[in-house]
């Protein structure tokens, strides 16, 4: 969830959120976080030093490394806490990120310690605004947060293991940054086509990295994952240059519902818009329409367009040019950077609006946040309603062990822990 813009900051309109009766200030917690982002790297640096010092046996929990942590726990935690008054709107992904983090072996104190170096941080930056109101109001909507996270949690113990480990069964390098992986976890994972996990390998212990399934569940219970190498990228390049089949991953639960389709969504036309690995999702629920096509004759239409910088990079094209051939699905490749490329060139958001006749369409998008906010505005500009796009927008750098995984309603340039 963004933060409010400074903008907002002198805004005097009150709005508040009821819950047993009681008043939140929401638009206390939206200003007052506005202005602890403000301040910069400060916020997380104090925010950690007072978590480990007052809970040294709490660092072991995070990476070795905190480089690439920065402002991600405090940061998504300020963001999710501060939108509490959107809480009706995402019980079901708070609920998937308190069974997620099981992963971590954590239990409610921890929810306690994290939360009393949230509002001591808060406390320290925002100085005489920190009144006692609105220390009441963080104290409360941290304390809903936490307790909707903590019973999901308690309430998945009986029916799965915190993490699942996964045996590499196989690994395909498609070109120079990007590989495919084939992973066996046991238990089963049971997850839905637009879902993430968080992937673990065992070099980079603690460094934890969202990806989603690239098919639809299979009876066998193995997953595929595709994996584009960055810049700066622990995970990422281990598993593009070094993972080897044999191996054990540790898999966490599924979250994401952005990228899901209910039971009416289901039978809806679609028009799929995917950047890079961004295909991932979409391909799972490709891979779930056309097994539904070949049982039952029926499927909806769909359209979907996979954009990459060079032609190479498109590395699913034989496939989805195969798939093409079925009377419900048409296949758009865009290539951005190759003007000798002989297909359709530019922006694969671009290529998407100018489809055609686009109203009445359910559009699912996923890709980097540059992407996504260049497609999602082209397609709503080009006629399909605003509450008709969904998407989900990634990282360009590998998250960590306690980043949450995290939607918006509008796209941003913010970093949400995904694949690239």
């Amino acid at each position: 969830m963004p933060a409010v813009p400074r903008s907002l900051i002198s805004s005097r309109t009150a709005t508040t959120w009821r819950r047993a009766g009681d008043a939140v200030n929401t638009a206390a917690l939206k200003e007052t976080w506005a202005l602890a982002q403000s301040v910069g790297d400060e916020v997380p640096l104090y925010f950690y030093s007072h978590l480990f010092l007052s809970h040294p046996e709490l660092r072991g929990m995070f990476p070795v490394s905190m480089a690439t942590q920065r402002d991600r726990l405090v940061g998504a935690l300020g963001r999710i806490v501060s939108s509490v008054d959107e809480l009706d709107e995402v019980t079901d992904f708070i609920q998937q990120l308190g069974r997620d983090h099981r992963r971590f072996e954590v239990v409610a104190a921890h929810y306690n310690a994290v939360g009393a170096s949230l509002l001591a941080t808060l406390k320290h930056f925002l100085d005489e605004r920190w009144t006692a109101e609105v220390a009441a109001d963080w104290a409360e909507a941290y304390g809903l947060i936490a307790t909707v996270m903590v019973q999901a949690a308690e309430a998945s113990e009986d029916t799965s293991p915190s993490s699942w480990p996964a045996e590499v069964t196989a690994v395909e390098r498609r070109g120079l940054d990007i590989t495919v992986i084939q992973v066996r976890p046991e238990p089963h994972l049971l997850f839905l086509p637009g879902q993430s996990v968080a992937v673990e390998v065992p070099s980079r212990p603690r460094l934890w990295r969202y990806l989603s399934p690239a098919n639809a569940p299979r009876a066998d219970g193995t997953i595929e994952f595709h994996v584009q190498m960055v810049p700066g990228g622990q995970v990422s390049s281990t598993i593009v240059r070094s993972l080897e089949v044999g191996e054990t991953v540790r898999l966490g639960a599924p979250v994401g519902q952005e990228l899901t389709l209910d039971e009416d969504e289901r039978h809806r036309d679609l028009i799929m818009v995917a950047g890079g690995t961004g295909l991932a999702p979409l391909r799972a629920h490709l891979e779930r329409i056309d097994q539904e096509w070949q049982s039952t004759g029926r499927a909806p239409r769909v359209q979907l367009f996979h954009g990459a910088r060079l032609p190479w990079s498109l590395y699913e094209n034989r496939l989805l040019q195969n798939l093409a051939g079925r009377p419900w699905f048409t296949y758009t490749p865009v290539v951005s950077d190759d003007p000798s490329y002989p297909g359709r060139k530019g922006w694969v958001g671009d290529a998407a609006a100018d489809a055609g006749p686009l109203h009445g369409l359910l559009a699912l998008v996923c890709g980097s946040p540059e992407m996504v906010a260049h497609t999602v505005s082209r397609l709503r500009v080009a006629g399909i309603a605003h509450t008709d796009v969904r998407f989900e927008q990634f990282a360009t750098l590998d998250e960590d062990s306690h980043a949450m995984h995290h939607h918006t309603h509008d796209p941003q340039s913010s970093r949400l822990p995904h694949s690239e």
